[in-house]
């Protein structure tokens, strides 16, 4: 127990440690991207004075609005919207009414003074009245004095005259209205309410146009004739304002005008002063809101970098969180991406220094589609292209012409080539096909620069235009192929530094003239050729699934090493001597067959062989049951445990380890039978596949059903192109 406690408290120091080495290597991709892209968005120094002519021309890091200027230009817009006005309608219907009542009243009073001045009809004397009754001659008419008819007039008239007749109405004019005819008063109404409506049917906003409309309403009293000067003083008086001041109208246009009015923007790359140019106050306001003046904050934009950056790495966190690998694995894929990522981003770099050339898109040349390459060959296609979306972010910084700002075209360019040699990078065994993806890498970039281009809606007219196009698509085409040569020429440096099995090693041991191959060639002619018939049904199967299938054949010439410590206790190489076995105990017999597979194991690590291969000569007959040497000892004890007659393991780990395994198997079934008919054989490879699907020898590897029915659909189509049937020749006569 203490034992096993000390063991487990090993283990968990070991993966402190191990945690411990993956913060590291994040920590260090942080700081890598934070001091390749710091003199990128740090904010640049520049000596401003007011009144002062600039020492170079400054360019707007950013977008910004200026404020100042917008509101002076809302100020402008509002101050020329005039006051606004609207025609009172009714104005003029009220003064010709009140013209009209005060003439009705002035007709109604003259018939009432009349009515009252009337005398009285003569009646004849009653009886009673006697002779002292007044005749009708001596019954005489009432007559109202001035002062009673005045007072009779202001009677029906109070509250009705306008105030401003007062000072132009006295009781001699009322008197002598009174006095007019009836007939005159009439007409005096119909001349005076024609005079008023028509100087009122124009706009009278201000004391001159009310003076104008007076005095058309005076003349045209005048020219009717015979009206008196009271009546037309009376008239012009009654000409009044109609136009009003609409303050809700006035508000709502001089909001309109202010709305209407664009903000002042100053777009990012815009010349806010040009080298020797005179600092004025408006220049120098432009300057303090673009941060020239006042760099208190200039630690803003290395925070939003760091926010950026930290989103970045969280990314990379959850992706290598969930490789499926032992944790030695995944800090060698750590180490590695972290050489790969600091390449790439460093090559960036050396090229953005070119962009003093005045070629604003010299990113276009960046071989970025490398570091997408090597990271979807050495470690998965997920953070390859999660890389290249990184790749992209970071170009769009490096790649920028103002501190602080991305550059957006270049940025989408980058990720989109990144991106596509991903995707068409489907087999990275071979050479060639690391061109092929360069060269598709290379049309997707001039695809996609024409698309930039196109999207600018620029004029391709002009040979300058051509031109400067014709620079940008070579630029993308050699970006495709300095890839692609990158790639080739860097990934070598990967595969044996960390010991990564690439095909140049695998090709290496693959060479008959191996010491080891010919050790087997040598010692162990039967397994040699038994091994060579695997590696062809291995390689074919693996293809078949996607899976190397170089790694597979390599591993074939390699998984039965073991059995050259005692050949001949293997069939294949007892060449007609009597087996062994017949002599030995089925235990020893089980421990000399199980050894050879950890034997094999052994040799190859002693060699300093490719861990990849050492695994699968471990794994290739993964717990499966020596059921010859079971039977053989349970006919001796019928309880022997199956168990004790089991391969020691693993089970195979990878699809490559699976599919050896199993060929393996197959391969030695075949060759047992005499006549090997097609029928014989397909039956024996889905016996043999089934047998291990349901002994779980498949359950640690990532097979699928399909492809465990593709992988038998290949071994029968390879097993019957070796054994097809042959034409028996006639024989000799001497033969007969």
């Amino acid at each position: 127990m203490k034992k096993k406690s000390k063991q487990r408290k090993i283990s968990f120091q070991h993966l402190k440690t191990f945690k411990f080495y993956h913060v590291i290597i994040y920590v260090l991709l942080g700081l890598i991207m934070f001091g390749i892209m710091f003199s990128n968005v740090k904010p640049e120094k520049i000596n401003v004075q007011l009144f002062s002519n600039a020492e170079k021309t400054i360019v707007a890091p950013h977008s910004f609005e200026d404020r100042e200027a917008t509101e002076n230009l809302r100020k402008e817009a509002e101050d020329k919207v005039p006051d606004q006005y609207n025609r009172d309608k009714d104005q003029a219907y009220q003064q010709v009414a009140r013209v009209e009542n005060f003439f009705d009243v002035l007709i109604d009073t003259k018939k009432q003074v009349a009515e009252l001045e009337k005398p009285p009809e003569a009646t004849p004397p009653s009886e009673e009245e006697g002779e002292d009754s007044a005749t009708p001659e001596e019954q005489e008419a009432v007559q109202l004095t001035d002062t009673e008819k005045l007072k009779l007039l202001n009677e029906s008239l109070a509250g009705q005259v306008p105030e401003q007749w007062n000072d132009e109405l006295d009781n001699e004019d009322l008197l002598f209205l009174l006095a007019s005819k009836e007939t005159d008063l009439i007409r005096y109404k119909n001349a005076s309410v024609t005079a008023i409506n028509n100087a009122m049917s124009r706009d009278i906003r201000t004391p001159e146009n009310l003076t104008e409309a007076r005095n058309i309403a005076r003349t045209e009293l005048s020219l009717s004739g015979n009206v008196p000067s009271v009546i037309i003083n009376l008239s012009s008086l009654s000409v009044v304002p109609n136009v009003i001041y609409d303050s809700a109208q006035t508000q709502e246009k001089r909001q309109q005008a202010i709305d209407s009015v664009e903000p002042v923007r100053i777009s990012q790359g815009d010349t806010l002063v040009k080298a020797g140019q005179f600092i004025d106050r408006d220049i120098y306001r432009l300057l303090t809101v673009a941060g020239f003046v006042d760099q208190s904050n200039s630690i803003t934009p290395f925070v939003g970098l760091l926010i950026i950056i930290g989103l970045m790495i969280c990314a990379l966190v959850y992706l290598f969180k969930n490789i499926d690998t032992t944790i030695h694995s995944k800090n060698t894929y750590l180490t590695m991406y972290l050489l790969i990522f600091s390449i790439t981003l460093i090559l960036l770099k050396i090229f953005s220094f070119f962009q003093t050339l005045n070629t604003t898109e010299i990113g276009y040349i960046a071989p970025v589609a490398m570091g997408a390459m090597l990271i979807k060959m050495l470690i998965n296609d997920r953070i390859a292209i999660l890389s290249s979306i990184i790749f992209g972010i970071c170009g769009s910084f490096i790649f920028n012409m103002v501190p602080g700002a991305m550059n957006y075209t270049v940025g989408s360019y980058l990720i989109i080539s990144a991106v596509a040699s991903v995707l068409f990078l489907n087999q990275h065994n071979r050479r060639l096909t690391i061109l092929q993806t360069g060269l598709f890498v290379s049309f997707i970039n001039v695809v996609t620069v024409i698309a930039m281009v196109l999207l600018t809606n620029r004029d391709l007219s002009g040979m300058t235009e051509l031109l400067e196009l014709g620079v940008n698509g070579t630029m993308a085409i050699g970006s495709g192929v300095v890839s692609a040569v990158l790639t080739i020429g860097i990934l070598p440096f990967f595969e044996v530094g960390f010991g990564m099995l690439s095909t140049m090693k695998l090709l290496e041991l693959s060479n008959p003239n191996h010491p080891l191959l010919r050790k087997i060639l040598m010692e162990t002619p039967g397994t040699y050729h038994h091994s060579v018939m695997v590696a062809n049904l291995s390689e074919s199967a693996c293809e078949a699934v996607g899976a190397n299938g170089l790694l597979a054949r390599v591993a074939s010439y390699y998984h039965d090493i073991g059995k050259t410590k005692r050949p001949h206790y293997f069939i294949e190489n007892q060449m007609g001597r009597s087996n062994p076995h017949d002599k030995l105990p089925p235990q020893t017999s089980r421990n000399i067959i199980v050894a050879h597979a950890t034997d094999g194991a052994q040799i190859l690590r002693e060699h300093n062989m490719p861990k990849e291969i050492v695994d699968i000569a471990a794994q290739h007959h993964g717990t499966t049951l020596l059921k010859y040497f079971y039977f053989k000892a349970k006919e001796q004890n019928e309880d022997t445990p199956e168990d004790e007659y089991r391969y020691p393991g693993p089970k195979a780990s990878s699809k490559e380890a699976a599919i050896v395994g199993t060929a393996d198997s197959i391969e030695a079934a075949v060759r047992s039978l005499n006549n090997p008919t097609p029928d014989k054989i397909e039956s024996i490879v889905k016996a043999i596949i089934k047998d291990r699907l349901q002994d779980g020898q498949y359950s640690d590897c990532a097979l699928t059903f399909k492809e465990l029915e593709e992988i038998g659909r290949s071994f029968c189509e390879t097993l019957q192109g070796i054994f097809h049937s042959r034409i028996e020749y006639p024989k000799g006569e001497e033969e007969s």
